[in-house]
């Protein structure tokens, strides 16, 4: 069995924001050498989510205002977290979201549903952040 590991680190201009990292992923496996297996996918920080879905504009938008009506930001003062860092919602909304995939490999590709896509989501950026690809298979 064959094993491979890979970070992939982000730093997001802004507290929020989205990254499609499908052909990041897509990459490692191609490097792995791995033809049948399964790939982890998982944010290396509480504050932010790994996950699975479509790549369009109108759903990530709409998963920022849920998030937001879910666990606002602001006031910093509502959350009994916040105090040396103001980032409660950060963890909240990681927990909705996810903390990791885990994706087939058949024949040395994804296993991936016709509009699915891998995403790194990041709820209290602006500084440098990871997440960890694992490969296992043969």
């Amino acid at each position: 069995m064959k094993s491979y590991r890979k970070e992939l680190w982000f730093h997001l201009p802004r507290r929020r924001g989205l990254v499609n990292i499908t052909g990041q992923v897509e990459e490692a496996l191609h490097d792995s050498g791995v033809k049948e297996g399964l790939i982890l996918v998982n944010a290396m920080h509480i504050t932010a989510s790994v996950f699975i879905n479509d790549d369009e504009s109108g759903l990530h938008r709409d998963f920022e205002r849920w998030l937001e009506k879910l666990a606002p930001e602001k006031p910093y003062d509502q959350y009994d977290h916040n105090g040396f860092e103001d980032n409660a919602d950060a963890h909240l909304k990681r927990t909705v979201m996810g903390r990791e995939v885990v994706v087939a490999v058949t024949d040395g590709r994804l296993d991936l549903g016709p509009w699915e896509q891998i995403f790194y989501f990041e709820f209290d950026g602006m500084r440098d952040k990871r997440a960890l690809i694992k490969i296992i298979g043969e």
